[in-house]
């Protein structure tokens, strides 16, 4: 129980001192929050929803590779950094990330592989400049999709196999990574 009240008093503090700075931009998307309890921990991620469509316009925009340039860091949402808190370390492949709060962003790659980047800077607008902060990257795995996703999607979920599961759905194209609970 003090994990859990010392994790969220750290991300309120973090979230407050970033206030004053938000207030300052407008968001340009809707924002969402989701949530797992996978093997009794709490996965928790809050992040823009941007539109393949161009706000206030018709314009269909190209998302991965023109939008979503490759070789570049991504924001993975729109507007605030994307925030991830994790109640106990979750492990993704060799990596763990220990229980606590972070920025996530990725580095989408057109041939090969992408990744996704955890950061303990938070509190920003878009990406982290200062990679310092950058705690552990994870690689994702990459597929195209049936039906297109016109507005950025991210789910956490049950793995079918065991664990949970990070993915991330926008146009054609869908990134996973799949997690552990550490015990």
């Amino acid at each position: 129980m003090k994990k859990i009240i010392s994790i969220l008093m750290m991300t309120a503090v973090a979230l407050s001192c970033a206030l004053p700075a938000q207030a300052q931009r407008q968001r340009l998307s809707p924002h969402e929050t989701v949530s797992a309890v996978i093997d009794g921990n709490r996965v928790t991620i809050t992040y823009g929803r941007p539109y393949t469509v161009k706000a206030g316009t018709t314009e269909v925009r190209k998302i991965w590779g023109t939008l979503v340039p490759y070789g570049q860091p991504w924001r993975l949402g729109a507007d605030e950094a994307t925030l991830l808190i994790t109640q106990q370390p979750i492990v993704m492949g060799s990596t763990t990330v220990p229980a606590g709060a972070y920025t996530l962003y990725m580095m989408p790659v057109e041939n090969g592989t992408s990744q996704l980047v955890f950061s303990t800077h938070l509190g920003g607008w878009g990406i982290p400049v200062d990679t310092s902060h950058d705690l552990a990257k994870v690689d994702l795995t990459k597929d195209a999709l049936d039906k297109t996703v016109n507005q950025f999607t991210l789910s956490v979920g049950r793995n079918p196999s065991g664990g949970g599961l990070l993915k991330f759905m926008w146009e054609n194209t869908q990134f996973s990574v799949p997690f552990t609970v550490q015990k």
